[in-house]
């Protein structure tokens, strides 16, 4: 019996993996709402049903990548100290991000892109305030709004430099974007 239930998890295992390459291949194509589950499915070669025993919706599997794209960017940045190392941890997500291609950046851009961000500051949040140093505060609500402004405002710029086409180079956005996190405007060395 174990070896049957080994292969069950293999087919289940290369049918989420050709659910997740079409759609990113798909969203490399087209606006995310565009790609319908009909379609999706035809290009993956599989049944509408399987896709509805892994997902409820598009944006259920959407979630996921998002979800797993926050998770390895978290694993990346584990060893710096949140939030006094925003300059490292800044540079580690323009870096990963790049690092993730055109389905990365697309997928944290698209849909629900709210997602990840939320995802990305709870995990975030989890470890910040848990170090042995001295934290900016130790008011819950004085960190959530700090992890708020570093995500979001961090987010957002990278959403512009997409949808500027990247004409600003790599290092310079991510200088751009430190001096603005870390120091604000008035920070700002251009």
């Amino acid at each position: 019996m174990p070896a049957k239930q080994g292969k069950e998890d293999l087919r289940i295992q290369k049918t989420r993996e050709a659910i997740h390459k079409t759609f990113e291949e798909m969203i490399c194509e087209m606006d995310y709402e565009q790609i319908s589950i009909k379609e999706l499915t035809e290009r993956a070669r599989i049944n509408r049903k399987t896709f509805y025993l892994h997902y409820n919706t598009l944006d259920d599997l959407l979630k996921e990548l998002q979800n797993k794209m926050a998770e390895n960017f978290i694993k990346r940045t584990q060893g710096l100290e949140r939030p006094r190392d925003m300059d490292k941890i800044t540079r580690e997500f323009f870096l990963y991000s790049e690092e993730l291609g055109k389905a990365g950046e697309r997928i944290t851009c698209s849909g629900n892109y709210k997602y990840i961000s939320r995802k990305i500051t709870n995990d975030i949040m989890s470890q910040t305030w848990k170090s042995d140093s001295k934290p900016f505060s130790t008011n819950p609500y004085i960190q959530n709004v700090i992890m708020t402004y570093v995500s979001q405002s961090t987010l957002e710029i990278y959403k512009q430099w997409i949808a500027d086409g990247k004409r600003i180079p790599l290092e310079d956005i991510i200088q751009i974007a430190t001096q603005l996190i870390c120091s604000g405007v008035n920070g700002l060395h251009i």
